[in-house]
């Protein structure tokens, strides 16, 4: 079996092809600012490196977030076009789930800086269990015991993913049509929020 990985949640833009329980390409790196230009050509290095066509592959594995609005939707643009070309199936994947597949002794609490205090968070164990689900909180009101990884500015580790352990977890799942797949958010956008207020100063 062979599969594509698209997470593009964060700056660190991930794309790599599994082949028979094998990585056999990954571009696990900080990405500019305009993803959209980058995921393409990155996508395209993946194929021609590994001389696999895009036919080859069974089954896409997305990262539906939380995280960046734009880089979130710029990766499921992606995955639900090529998964509607190809008729295959798309399997959506948490972000925080990725980062806490971080090699550790005790429960991950993978964190992405929502800012103004607030941070998207989920704890796993060592085995990527839920220990407590995705949540968008303010970070001062995380008081379990773990370990926290980010690419952001936190306190303990950095992530070093071990996607195929992602993958083993999730490779059985039949996966979803590509039209079902849509972001996990966890938060309203701003320009969301910025209504909400609107239409409740309007009804006061």
């Amino acid at each position: 079996m062979k599969y594509l990985f698209i997470d593009s949640a964060t700056a660190t833009l991930v794309v790599a092809i599994i082949s028979e329980d094998k990585i056999i390409y990954i571009h696990n790196k900080v990405t500019g600012k305009d993803m959209s230009s980058d995921i393409m050509p990155i996508i395209a290095d993946a194929f021609n490196k590994t001389g696999l066509k895009p036919q080859d592959i069974n089954k896409i594995f997305a990262v539906n977030g939380p995280g960046s609005f734009t880089g979130i939707r710029v990766g499921l643009a992606v995955a639900k076009t090529m998964a509607w070309a190809l008729k295959i199936p798309v399997v959506p994947i948490s972000s925080l789930e990725v980062i806490a597949s971080t090699p550790n002794k005790e429960n991950n609490i993978a964190l992405i800086d929502a800012r103004r205090g607030y941070v998207y968070a989920g704890i796993y164990d060592s085995d990527l269990n839920v220990i407590k689900e995705d949540k968008h909180i303010l970070l001062d009101n995380i008081k379990d015991k773990g370990t926290y990884v980010s690419y952001d500015d936190f306190p303990g580790l950095k992530p070093n993913i071990d996607l195929l352990k992602v993958i083993k977890k999730h490779e059985n799942e039949k996966g979803i049509n590509p039209h079902q797949l849509n972001p996990k958010y966890l938060k309203l956008t701003e320009a969301e929020e910025n209504l909400m207020k609107k239409s409740g100063n309007r009804s006061n």
